[in-house]
C-alpha cells in the first residue's frame, strides 16, 4: 500500500530540475556509493530495500533500524529511495546507493554536540569497511549558540572533511538576513546547501516564513550557501509501511545536493572532496539570484557528469 500526495513537489519533478536523467541514461545510479545520515534515524521503507547497511543509535542505544520522528526518513528517500512503492514516481537522486544511518536526533528532533563527535568520530574509523563517501547533516546550530559548542561542531565537520568523506549541510531556515545560515553551513570546507523555492507562493500554508533559506555571508565573509536546489514541499519517504509525506526545508534540499554528488562519485569514484566541490562550483547554473542567496547556483547533473 502506498500514498500519493496530490499537492507539492514530487521527486520526479526535481529530477527533471536538476536533470538526473542524464546520469540514469548514462548508467548512473550512485552504485557502491555509501552515503551516512546524521539524523532522527530511518525507517525500513521498502523503497530502501537492502540498502540500510549500517545503523548506530547514539540516543537509545538501539540495534535495530528505526526512527521516531519521520525526518531522517525523509532525508534517505530525497538521497536514494528506490520509488518501489509508488512505482518509481517518488524515486530518490541516487536509487542504488547505500546508507549508513546515524541516530544522533530523539523523537522531538533534538541533540547535541557530543552525539554528532561521535558519530563523525565512529564514521571516520569505519569510512572504509562501508564503503563511506558521502555525510549528509540536515541539522543546524542557530549562531547564538556557545561559542564552544560552535567550535566543537566545526572541527568535527571538517575533521571529516579532512579524511576523504564529502560533508554536505543545511543552510538552515532563519533567512533572509544576512549571516543567517546555521552551524555547520558555516564552515569553510564543507559544501552548504540552501532553497532557491522558498517563496510565498511556494510555501502556501506551510509553518515556514517566506525566503527561509539562509543567507551568507559569513562573519568571517565566506560565500554561503554554495549552492541552491528545490526544498519546499517535497513528498518523499514517510516513517510508515510504503507511504509517503510532504516536507520543506533546507534539510529537504541538502539531501538532493548528496545524491547527485552520489552520482558524480558513481562515475569519478577517486574524486576527492576538493576535487568535487571544484566541479560544483564549474558545473551550476547561474539562477540569476544575489549571490547571498543561490551561491554559486543550482546544481545540473548533467553539466555535473
Amino acid at each position: 500500500m502506498h500514498i500519493l500526495i496530490k499537492k507539492g513537489i514530487h521527486m520526479d519533478r526535481v529530477r527533471q530540475i536538476i536533470n538526473a536523467k542524464a546520469a540514469y541514461d548514462r548508467g548512473y545510479y550512485g552504485e557502491n556509493i555509501g552515503v551516512a545520515i546524521l539524523d532522527t534515524g530511518i525507517f525500513p521503507h521498502p523503497d530502501f530495500g537492502e540498502r540500510i547497511i549500517c545503523f548506530q543509535d547514539f540516543i537509545n542505544g538501539r540495534r535495530r533500524v528505526y526512527d521516531d520522528n519521520g525526518h531522517g526518513t525523509h532525508i534517505a528517500g530525497i538521497i536514494g529511495g528506490s520509488g518501489r512503492s509508488s512505482n518509481g514516481r517518488f524515486m530518490g537522486i541516487a536509487p542504488r546507493c547505500h546508507f549508513i544511518i546515524m541516530k544522533i536526533l530523539d523523537k522531538k528532533g533534538n541533540g547535541n554536540t557530543e552525539n554528532v563527535v561521535q558519530a563523525i568520530d565512529w564514521l571516520v574509523r569505519h569510512k572504509e569497511r562501508y564503503r563511506l563517501r558521502i555525510v549528509n547533516i540536515s541539522i543546524g546550530m542557530v549562531l547564538q549558540a556557545e561559542s564552544q559548542e560552535r567550535m566543537r561542531m566545526l572541527k568535527a565537520v571538517e575533521y571529516a572533511w579532512d579524511h576523504n568523506l564529502v560533508v554536505v549541510a543545511a543552510a538552515g531556515n532563519n533567512g533572509p538576513g544576512e549571516n543567517s545560515v546555521t552551524v555547520p553551513g558555516i564552515s569553510r570546507k564543507i559544501i552548504t546547501v540552501g532553497c532557491f523555492d522558498d517563496t510565498k507562493d511556494q510555501i502556501g500554508r506551510s509553518m515556514l516564513k517566506p525566503e527561509y533559506s539562509g543567507r551568507g555571508p559569513t562573519e568571517h565573509c565566506v560565500v554561503k550557501p554554495e549552492l541552491v536546489v528545490p526544498g519546499t514541499n517535497v513528498t518523499s519517504c514517510a516513517n510508515q509501511p510504503g507511504m509517503y509525506t510532504r516536507k520543506s526545508g533546507t534539510s529537504m534540499a541538502a539531501p538532493m545536493v548528496s545524491g547527485s554528488i552520489a552520482l558524480l562519485l558513481s562515475k569519478y569514484p577517486c574524486f576527492a572532496p576538493a576535487e568535487v566541490k571544484l566541479r560544483l562550483y564549474q558545473r551550476t547554473v547561474d539562477l540569476g539570484l544575489p549571490s547571498s542567496k543561490q551561491g554559486w547556483g543550482m546544481v545540473d547533473i548533467g553539466k555535473l557528469l
